[in-house]
């Protein structure tokens, strides 16, 4: 044990001295000693300033003493003095008047015994009457005042006439005093009884006796009472809804509401609820009723209640003396105590349940507004399910709701289900804005970004800030072939694609390049899925879990009466699941359907401009990718619209022939609204993003068509030559009139213009740089017709100069051949595509034939007729030998041609040769076999010759599109082997 040091030692410590000599040195001790002497010291001190400040009254209470002690001794010797003079005064007397003057003198005595017990009483009774109140027992204090008025009526002490007192009080001076003070018990007993009714937890014997206690003080019937009661309840309800509280004290509030709305109904029933007489005696686990009335009855029935004074008339006091109006006494009403009308009873209940329900519905949804969250909301209302589910409410509300309205009260459904609807409401309401906003505002980014990104177009080298999302927007292709960490998931060495979740699959980055969506595009799709996800999980809390339904979260009691009836529950949490889901689905498509207005508004700014630049056509193609992929990267967005539906719709799976049965099989069956809504939206995401890729086009083939027209309406010789490609010469024979076989040579074109080949390679070349794989098949067909159009526009200009003769050169032959071999190039490039059982010549635009038949008319026709199948031949093995080039512009069903269309023909079709087996690359036309060995002899003859000499430069020819082409044909026929890897950047063009 620790020693103190001599500091912290206290002198009431020290007991033992030989103690310190064991544990403290001499200087120590010697301290200690002072410490000691000086607090004598000070002690003594502050004894002489008590002594010399309480001394004069130390004396004057001696005087005082001295001076009663005086008074005292002469008032015995007074009483000893009229003692012997009494003795005296009787001795001179004769007996019978001693006789009856001793009978005088007890009826005197017992008249003053009966005073003075009554004054005792009349002195008692305020500091019992206080007891009482401070005992919370109203009716015992409202008992003992009553008492007192009665005592005060007897012994005349309200009688005072003018200004004399009564003759006690003149004799009594002290009960001034208490006449005056009990004049305020009345007041302060009736203001403790009401605010007793106000309590929640009070029991009903008490209530019953705070209501009898103000019924005997203002003499008021029980219907009056009732209405005390009433409007104590209502104040209370008042007081629970203006109290200062937030956050988690909201549900506090609202459970008390409820259970002080339940609480009164049955203290109603307890209290001022008498059963018809032919009713049937409930068992033992009723509840009491009628105790008003019966508290009345025992405190004011004669001869069958409990006594006011019976408890100090049994102990034999003083109180013996008292009269028996006094010790009998008994509260009494001046009117009879009427029991109260069913019907009463049930209009005044269900007035009160009117009133109360408009303040409770106002007060709550004013409490509501500090609730945020659909969380807190359901543990609130989850509160109020397991407060009406207890056993002690639900055994008995339907019984007492029964006898008292006549009808059920459901208190959630009549009360709260409505409000918490529409706070729940409110806040989906404010959360999807909320979300809409954000989404918007990110837009706004995103586009601004991109505008920025495209007029700086900063090199990824240079020290600027560099926006790479951006650079991705303007050049989808750079993303597309860029490598990064999440192409390929972490497990997708050993897990096959069908085992693989859906997804699962659309998170990889190598999934997102096969639909062209940029990093942008995912961004926008993750922020805007991530908010739903939490909308959804917020709403979560408020309805049902999956695995269990609203039957299986609620028990069950049994009703209280006579004959036990089915099982209820207390109320049913989740009914308004529907009303809840349908909430977030309106909501959640006004927050998509503002998204896209805003879209819309930004698409129709630069709609009115004929030329966009490359910012907005970079927007509105991002725009385009977005509306697209919404609904599939925002499975969130589905789950909201489709709620329960969308986790017990299952997915598709199978070949598309299979899915387009599934399809129409699932068409044929009844749609729900919420699959129609969504069916609604993504029709509007489509519709929204076709518009976007209808801008894009129409400004694409503006752009390329008028490059196209300023070639084609050249009027110099030099410009037209600049123009002109590869001819051939062909050896025909004929037959001459001697019938012997003339041989002569014939030049034809082999390949279009440079400004229709510049048209076709700059077209696919945008389509490639915008992910061209992924764009709708519409979008692409328009287009290209879009293209076709504009170049017949541009020809039927070219032959309307023509035929107003304003052209510097006239049309000669060769040019008429070229132009024909170019238009009808263009027109089986461009043309509509092949669709399922249907001819591409039934689309074909009669404008062509026009053209053609016009251009025809400057060709001799003995020549047209020699011309017209070798020409054929040559368009044929063109468009064969550029559809691989030309990728998404040729299409897929154009580029599996049979090989053996012309068995007759002379020169073989000068294919690009690819694997004898198959390979990955699904869109490149496979060969069924490797002919290059067989044919190479054939297939020098048919390379391309070279052009005539021009004033260009061989570089600038090298990237010329006819020259690109001709050098990967020379590259191809110098190849002894057939290499892959220099044909696997081809792929790219046809993705």
């Amino acid at each position: 044990m620790a020693v103190p040091s001599v500091e912290s030692l206290r002198v009431s410590e020290i007991k033992d001295p030989g103690v310190l000599f064991e544990r403290y040195n001499t200087d120590e001790i010697r301290q200690i000693e002072r410490k000691v002497r000086g607090e004598i010291e000070q002690k003594k001190e502050e004894l002489r300033q008590m002594v010399g400040e309480r001394y004069r009254d130390l004396i004057d209470a001696a005087d005082t003493i001295r001076e009663m002690r005086q008074c005292s001794e002469s008032v015995v010797q007074s009483i000893q003095d009229m003692n012997l003079y009494g003795q005296k005064l009787k001795q001179g007397k004769n007996n019978a008047q001693t006789v009856s003057k001793q009978e005088s003198q007890w009826q005197w005595q017992e008249k003053f015994y009966t005073m003075a017990s009554q004054i005792k009483l009349l002195l008692e009774i305020p500091e019992r009457i206080w007891s009482a109140m401070e005992a919370s027992q109203y009716l015992q204090a409202t008992q003992l005042y009553l008492l007192c008025c009665h005592l005060h009526s007897l012994l005349q002490l309200e009688s005072a006439i003018g200004q004399h007192y009564s003759p006690v009080l003149a004799r009594f001076p002290i009960l001034v005093r208490q006449v005056a003070t009990a004049g305020h018990f009345r007041s302060a007993i009736l203001l403790d009884s009401k605010s007793l009714l106000r309590g929640r937890a009070v029991s009903d014997q008490a209530i019953a006796e705070a209501l009898v206690s103000t019924m005997l003080l203002e003499d008021s019937s029980p219907r009056q009472a009732l209405a005390d009661f009433l409007l104590a309840r209502k104040a209370s309800i008042h007081q629970l809804l203006n109290q200062p509280q937030h956050g988690a004290g909201i549900k506090a509030q609202v459970c008390s509401l409820v259970e002080l709305l339940v609480t009164t109904l049955f203290q109603a029933y307890a209290v001022f609820y008498l059963p018809p007489d032919s009713s049937p005696k409930l068992g033992e686990g009723a509840l009491s009723c009628g105790m008003l009335f019966s508290t009345l009855e025992s405190v004011t029935s004669t001869g069958k209640g409990r006594r006011v004074l019976q408890e100090e008339m049994s102990t034999g006091s003083v109180f013996k003396y008292l009269p028996s109006s006094i010790s009998e006494f008994q509260p009494a009403l001046r009117t009879l105590a009427q029991p109260i009308q069913r019907e009463q009873l049930r209009d005044t209940l269900q007035q009160w349940i009117d009133m109360c329900k408009e303040d409770i519905c106002r007060g709550v949804s004013s409490l509501l507004v500090y609730v945020k969250s659909l969380k807190a909301l359901a543990a609130i209302r989850d509160a109020v399910w397991e407060l009406l589910s207890t056993d002690s409410i639900s055994q008995h509300w339907n019984t007492i709701c029964q006898h008292l309205l006549e009808r059920p009260l459901p208190v959630w459904d009549d009360f709260l289900q409505q409000l918490f609807l529409q706070r729940l409401q409110a806040i989906t309401k404010e959360e999807t804005e909320a979300i809409s906003a954000v989404s918007t505002q990110l837009l706004t980014s995103a586009l601004k970004d991109l505008e920025e990104q495209t007029i700086q177009s900063p090199p990824p080298s240079s020290g600027a800030t560099y926006n790479r999302g951006a650079q991705y927007e303007a050049d989808v292709a750079s993303f597309l072939w860029s490598e990064a960490p999440g192409d390929l998931l972490a497990d997708s060495a050993w897990v096959s694609v069908a085992q693989r979740e859906h997804q699962h699959q659309q998170c990889s980055g190598l999934a997102m390049k096969t639909q062209a969506l940029t990093p942008c595009v995912q961004s926008f799709c993750s922020s805007l899925d991530s908010k739903l996800r939490a909308r959804l999980e917020d709403l979560q809390h408020y309805l049902p879990s999956q695995d269990k339904g609203s039957d299986t979260n609620s028990i069950t009691v049994s009703n209280s009466g006579p004959a036990k009836g089915p099982t209820t529950s207390a109320f049913d949490r989740f009914k308004d699941a529907a009303a809840v889901e349908e909430t977030l689905r309106m909501d959640c498509l006004a927050c998509i359907s503002h998204i896209l207005s805003f879209i819309r508004s930004e698409l129709a700014v630069g709609s009115p401009d004929p030329a966009p630049g490359a910012a907005r056509l970079s927007a509105v193609l991002f725009v385009a990718r977005l509306c697209q992929s919404m609904g599939e990267l925002c499975p969130n967005l589905r789950q909201c619209i489709l709620g329960k539906e969308g986790k017990s719709e299952p997915v598709a799976k199978g070949t598309p022939r299979q899915g387009r049965k599934l399809g129409k099989a699932k068409a044929a069956l009844e749609v729900s609204p919420a699959q129609a809504k969504w069916a609604s939206l993504k029709e509007e995401l489509f519709a929204c993003s076709m518009e976007a890729y209808r801008i894009w086009s129409a400004a694409l083939s503006k752009v390329l068509a008028d490059k196209f027209a300023t070639e084609l309406h050249a009027e110099s010789a030099g410009a037209i030559l600049k123009t002109a490609t590869n001819w051939e010469e062909l050896e025909i024979q004929e037959e001459a009139e001697s019938g012997s076989s003339v041989t002569s040579k014939i030049r034809l074109p082999v390949q279009p213009s440079w400004f229709v080949q510049s048209l076709l390679f700059q077209l696919c070349l945008e389509v490639n740089r915008v992910g061209g794989h992924a764009l709708p098949r519409p979008t692409l067909q328009e287009l290209l017709k879009a293209c076709l159009d504009q170049a017949l526009h541009h020809y039927q200009a070219l032959v309307q100069h023509v035929h107003n003769k304003d052209c510097a050169l006239p049309m000669t032959q060769n040019r008429a051949l070229q132009l024909l071999f170019d238009l009808r190039y263009l027109s089986s490039t461009l043309g509509t595509r092949l669709e399922e059982g249907k001819s591409s010549r039934s689309h074909q635009d009669p404008r062509v034939q026009q053209v053609c038949d016009w251009l025809e008319s400057f060709i001799d026709p003995f020549d047209l007729d020699v011309f017209t199948p070798p020409l054929n031949v040559y368009l044929n093995r063109l468009s064969q030998r550029t559809s691989v080039l030309l990728g998404l512009l040729a299409g897929t069903e154009k580029q599996f041609v049979p090989r053996s269309s012309s068995v007759g023909s002379q020169e073989p079709y000068n294919i690009l040769p690819l694997a004898s087996s198959q390979i990955r690359f699904g869109l490149l036309p496979l060969s069924m076999s490797n002919l290059r060995k067989a044919k190479s002899a054939t297939r020098g003859a048919d390379t391309t010759r070279p052009l005539a000499p021009r004033t260009s430069t061989p570089a600038d020819d090298s990237f010329r599109p006819g020259n690109l082409f001709k050098q990967l044909a020379n590259q191809e026929e110098e190849t002894a082997a057939p290499s892959l890897f220099k044909l696997s950047w081809l792929s790219s063009m046809a993705k």
